[in-house]
């Protein structure tokens, strides 16, 4: 299985749905809160190239947010990103 990271705030509903995603896929993945750390959050910046939250990466590749993921997820593409065979 690949690392899935996931860059959230603890007020986003947006990061509590990505997680809900995740987790009713079974994937287990490390969440780095940026809440209140200014260096995490400009370190996801410049990783994602993106300001808002969730970001999510897997395999140190940027994926985007919960919408992305969805969208990736109604296409079978996060099972391929994921190296799973499509639920």
């Amino acid at each position: 299985m690949e690392k899935v990271l996931i860059y959230t705030t603890s007020y986003c509903p947006y990061c509590f749905r990505a997680k809900a995603l995740l987790r009713s896929k079974n994937v287990e993945f490390d969440e780095i809160d940026v809440t209140d750390d200014p260096n995490l959050r400009a370190e996801m910046e410049h990783l994602s190239a993106r300001r808002t939250v969730p970001q999510i990466f897997i395999d140190s590749h940027p994926i985007g947010g919960y919408d992305d993921a969805r969208r990736l997820d109604a296409t079978g593409e996060l099972d391929r990103l994921l190296g799973r065979p499509r639920e």
